[in-house]
């Protein structure tokens, strides 16, 4: 699989990846799936700072993606990013989130980043695998936080801590230069 920096005209596949599952579960919790200008412009500006990847198959198909933002808005929290993966159904259970999640945390890393955070609406045995296998650790519970498809969801955090504590003030996180 190849992994790169994801472009615009990757946003008709990462549509095809997303829609259904904004449409058919409560995985996401967008009601109505983003046209494909509307994922453009949302690549176009994660990129400006954060890292937005794609895994290509052998036949140059996107079979995944994965990308950063910010976690909060707080000046305090900017150490720290929320992270999200979806892979394509029919390439589920490849390792194809867990070669994207590697990736993604290690370009994190390089960019100064202490934590990464992923919230995961249960139950998702599938994501809470995903993310434990790639460093990831449970760390709370939203209950009934999201309503979605008729009911009430929770989400679960989990977070992964991309560097060791140290005393002092880190560095200031760099944007991500978009490099492949």
């Amino acid at each position: 699989m190849k992994i790169r920096t994801a472009t615009p005209a990757d946003a008709a596949a990462i549509q095809a990846i997303y829609a259904p599952i904004v449409e058919l579960t409560p995985i996401s919790f967008e009601v109505e799936p983003p046209s494909v200008a509307e994922m453009a412009g949302r690549i176009t500006k994660t990129l400006q700072r954060f890292p937005w990847l794609v895994g290509e198959d052998d036949a140059g198909r996107v079979n995944g993606y994965v990308y950063a933002s910010a976690h909060r808005e707080r000046a305090a929290y900017r150490w720290a990013v929320d992270v999200t993966a979806y892979v394509r159904e029919d390439c589920r259970g490849q390792k194809v989130g867990q070669r994207l999640y590697r990736r993604l945390l290690d370009e994190l890393r390089g960019l100064g980043y202490w934590q990464a955070c992923a919230g995961i609406t249960l139950p998702n045995a599938a994501s809470v695998a995903l993310h434990e296998s790639v460093g990831f650790r449970p760390v709370g519970v939203y209950p009934r936080i999201g309503f979605k498809s008729g009911q009430w969801h929770d989400v679960g955090w989990w977070q992964c801590e991309l560097r060791a504590a140290a005393s002092g003030e880190p560095a200031e996180p760099r944007a991500f230069a978009g490099a492949g």
